[in-house]
């Protein structure tokens, strides 16, 4: 009987399996179902890598694929080595050549018993016939190519697909059928819930420690170009960690997950401590990282996970097995993941923890893999994974589903950390039910007993914890402010404020009583309350539950910086609204319904209908036209939730300006609030006289002198003229003898007559400059300097809209270069109204500097010079100038230093003030 016909000379494609192997066989990456076959050109031969599975024994070797060859054959020798048990043919069986002629080799008397072999992700029971073989010692022929019938791509040298037969019997891992193990399952079926024994195999141990086939989400490691990885050092082991060293390295072996190597590269290795007092071995590979170039797949965010879980009732947890080393390394790329023991030098074929590329890798395979789940009932985080749903049915068959999945693509679940079917479980820190979220309660106990920070890296610590949970902390940005400002870069020695240790003392009793956020139901209406300080926001994102009460689904607050510090009042409460939105507005934006915006700044109300917004205003109006809500004014009694967020910022205690405490009615357009709201009450008891004109109220005589004061003596007013205090009030206020009251009260102004200097009138001709036929075309700059310093500013910029009369105040360190008057002039002028055609300014050295004319003729700008020793030329800056510096000093004349704080509001009262050049103010 002929059993083994071999070529006289090979043939390019399936060779003779003799001749020397290869030192090192490569293997090629696969996808899921496929093996990869090399050809080395040298030797011109088929390889093909494969498992030989004996027991807990995985032992990796090479066989070739030759369709010339009658049976399948193993080396008498090689078999003897691994223990093989084999049994006597019935008949002996001669090898002749391809032409009938027999070879000098003995007879075929023996043929192996079943063999468990794996290819990849293909498993097989396979019996081999024992003879003498040149290495490789083992030949897959005919016969195993008509059983499994795999298509081989000849271009690629690599098996495509399996046959018909393998997709059911071979491929997916059955038990009994093509498993490579023992029959008898190595999990307690009595510990599986009944729905998914069918499926225990995606909880095998041994399963989990088979070494995986290469796919599409091999571990690259990509150096930097001309990069050659560092070689560590070899660390100093004890008598325990060394054993525990030679017990990781034989398993390795064993499971083929490592081998020996010769790699110019080695990483130290050594041994940390888990919790549980075990050893958890690590491979130093902080140089490799250095060096890689990194992979950017990002994590998921935890928050819109939760976000997701609205309506679910029942949820498992599944804990992947080893899951980094479910991944194997790209191949060619295994060298640079060599390490150094006491006893030797190896590298890994597997992901190993401590790569900086580990988690985006795995991330990115865990989503493709689960793609069509996430989202719908299925989230993961690395190798964690929770199932949700809304019924036990639905829950039953989506957990099947994911198993399925897993099991497919050759991962395995640690049974011992699953929990199935919960109505409450723990999951990535979180508390998560059917009712809502909440914190870890055993990460609360270690806040209970958390040490008051004693240097920067302990405080960094504790805010890293605590920003983590801060979606549960109402207030958290206003409370944890005090903690945070002392992590600010600092020469001194670390030290705790009052206010710091006070706030890290609130921080822990929050965590320890926060309450449970419900999940948010995208199928009802939602309401946002906004509140701002001058110094903060806080926002709550609320649903009514079934007791028709609010309940909070999220918090949010934020500070201002700096500039955001000098915004107006109103552009506060907007800026609130535009950050809360912002941050729910994967919840907030598209819904059929619209959403509910509290604010307690009634005037906000009608912010969409406004005609006159400042170029601000006007970008964020835009924002929210993004969004289907209404904006409901509450007063602050009612508002308390937001309010208290915002209001718990403080000040940065470090600055030596006194903080002013100003009275209610110095807010933006108070008129809606409070004083207006008195006027009208009082038409119930003196009406008004039939005279009084349409659209303004007319003001009884008990209640005028707060209007005058509120329309001159204000921030917002400014103490301007008698014309301009008259334009003002007369907007929104009425009553006979207004003009002359007005004139008495500011001219017996204490403020003003200490504060302001009378005008002398113009001498010399007068040269008005061309009327610009549209604002900001045409504008004028000047500088205000020598000022006493606050916040560190001493100079401030005038920019003055010639058409308009609106004025831009910029405060400084001092005066600029050109290069910096350049960029000044772009962000506070070209960014909000575009290019100017002409710019007009004094002869400083900014502005005949050759880069100042340069940029003007760049952007297509006229650079209009004043005349020297004539500044009436420029005398509308001038005039703003004189303005600013007697706003300053009715404002900041006690405290000089605290003049930067009021530059906004001088700005504003200037904007909101009627022009004698035009009759309007620069806002109409």
């Amino acid at each position: 009987m002929c059993l083994l016909r071999l070529p006289r000379s090979p043939p390019c494609n399936l060779p003779f399996a003799s001749g020397k192997q290869p030192d090192q066989v490569k293997r090629g990456r696969s996808s899921s179902g496929s093996a990869t076959i090399k050809s080395y050109p040298a030797v011109s031969r088929l390889l093909l890598q494969v498992l030989i599975l004996m027991g807990h024994q995985r032992i990796v070797t090479t066989a070739f694929v030759d369709s010339g060859a009658a049976g399948n054959f193993i080396d008498q020798a090689y078999a003897a080595q691994l223990g093989i048990e084999t049994e006597v043919l019935s008949q002996p069986l001669k090898i002749t050549t391809i032409d009938g002629r027999p070879l000098n080799f003995s007879p075929v008397t023996q043929r192996t018993k079943e063999v468990h072999l794996q290819i990849d992700n293909h498993f097989e029971k396979i019996h081999f016939h024992v003879t003498k073989i040149a290495s490789p010692p083992i030949i897959l022929g005919h016969p195993w190519l008509v059983t499994h019938d795999p298509f081989i791509s000849w271009t690629t040298n690599r098996i495509i697909r399996w046959g018909a037969t393998c997709q059911e019997l071979c491929l997916q891992a059955k038990a009994g059928t093509c498993s490579g193990e023992s029959e008898v399952p190595d999990v307690n079926l009595e510990s599986i819930p009944v729905p998914y024994r069918d499926l225990a195999e995606v909880f095998s141990k041994r399963r989990a420690a088979l070494l995986p086939p290469h796919r599409p989400y091999d571990l690259a490691i990509d150096l930097v170009p001309g990069a050659v990885p560092p070689r560590g050092h070899l660390y100093s082991l004890s008598a325990t960690e060394h054993q525990a060293m030679e017990e990781y390295v034989a398993e390795g072996l064993r499971a083929g997950t490592i081998c020996p190597s010769s790699s110019p590269a080695a990483a130290g290795f050594f041994f940390v401590k888990k919790k549980d007092g075990g050893l958890r071995p690590c491979v130093d590979y902080r140089g490799l990282n250095r060096l890689t170039i990194k992979n950017h797949h990002p994590l998921p965010l935890t928050n819109s996970a939760l976000d997701a879980l609205s309506g679910a009732r029942f949820f498992t947890k599944l804990d992947l097995r080893s899951a980094y080393n479910l991944v194997r390394i790209r191949e060619g790329d295994e060298w640079k993941t060599a390490f150094i023991t006491p006893t030797g030098h190896y590298e890994t074929l597997v992901m190993p923890f401590g790569l900086c590329n580990s988690p985006s890798v795995f991330q990115q395979f865990i989503n493709d893999v689960l793609r069509d789940m996430l989202g719908r009932w299925c989230y993961a985080y690395l190798d964690d994974i929770l199932v949700y749903s809304k019924t036990l049915e639905e829950h039953t068959q989506h957990v099947r589903a994911v198993l399925r999945r897993l099991l497919a693509h050759q991962l395995y679940c640690k049974l011992e950390k699953c929990a199935f079917h919960q109505h409450t479980t723990t999951f990535l820190g979180f508390v998560i039910s059917s009712q809502g979220v909440a914190m870890d309660p055993q990460k609360l106990e270690a806040v209970r007993s958390w040490p008051l920070p004693t240097s920067l890296k302990q405080l960094q610590r504790f805010l890293g914890f605590a920003n983590f949970y801060r979606r549960f902390i109402q207030g958290f940005s206003a409370t944890a402010a005090p903690l945070t400002a002392v992590t600010k870069p600092s020469r001194g020695e670390f030290q705790l404020t009052p206010e710091a240790i006070q706030a890290f003392k609130k921080l822990c009793l929050l965590f320890t009583t926060a309450p449970v956020l419900i999940h948010p139901n995208p199928t009802k209406p939602f309401v946002v309350e906004v509140d701002a300080s001058d110094v903060g926001v806080g926002a709550v994102l609320s649903q009514r539950g079934p007791d028709e009460k609010l309940h909070p689904c999220s918090f949010f607050s934020r500070k201002f910086n700096p500039t955001q510090q000098r915004y107006g009042v109103g552009d506060h409460e907007l800026l609130a609204i535009k950050w809360a939105l912002e941050e729910w507005h994967h919840w907030l934006q598209g819904g059929s319904d619209p959403f509910t915006v509290w604010t307690d700044r009634q005037n906000l109300t009608v912010i969409r209908q406004t005609k006159q917004l400042n170029p601000r205003q006007a970008r964020w109006a835009l924002f929210f036209e993004h969004f289907h809500f209404h904006l409901s004014y509450r007063p602050g009694s009612k508002n308390a939730k937001a309010d208290a967020i915002s209001r718990q910022h403080q000040r940065d205690t470090t600055s030596s300006e006194p903080a002013p405490v100003l009275p209610p009615h110095i807010i933006l357009a108070p008129l809606q609030w409070g004083l207006e709201e008195r006027v009208r009450q009082s038409h119930s008891l003196e009406p008004p006289p039939p005279e009084t004109p349409a659209g303004r109220l007319f003001v009884p005589d008990h209640l005028r002198k707060e209007v005058l004061q509120w329309g001159h003596d204000s921030t917002l007013a400014g103490h301007q003229g008698v014309q301009r205090t008259i334009s003002f009030i007369d907007r929104a206020f009425w009553w006979r003898m207004l003009r002359r009251d007005v004139q008495e009260y500011v001219q017996a102004c204490n403020i003003c007559a200490r504060s302001k200097t009378a005008n002398s009138p113009s001498t010399g001709e007068l040269q008005p400059l061309p009327i610009p036929k549209r604002p900001w075309s045409h504008i004028s700059v000047d500088f205000v300097t020598g000022l006493p310093d606050s916040q560190g500013k001493n100079t401030i910029l005038t920019i003055v809209d010639r058409f308009s009369k609106a004025v831009h105040l910029v405060a400084l360190t001092g005066l600029p270069f050109a290069k910096t008057t350049a960029e000044l002039i772009l962000e506070h002028v070209v960014c909000l109204h575009g290019f100017p055609k002409d710019i007009v300014s004094d002869r400083g050295p900014q502005f005949t500097a050759k880069f100042w004319q340069a940029f003007c003729r760049l952007v297509g700008t006229t650079a209009s010079l004043s005349s020297g020793h004539h500044p009436q030329t420029n005398g509308q800056t001038e005039r703003a100038n004189q303005q600013l510096e007697r706003f300053l000093r009715c404002f900041a004349g006690e405290h000089q230093r605290s003049w930067a704080r009021y530059l906004v509001w001088a700005e504003l009262s200037n904007n909101l003030h009627t022009s004698s050049a035009t009759n309007l103010s620069p806002f109409e």
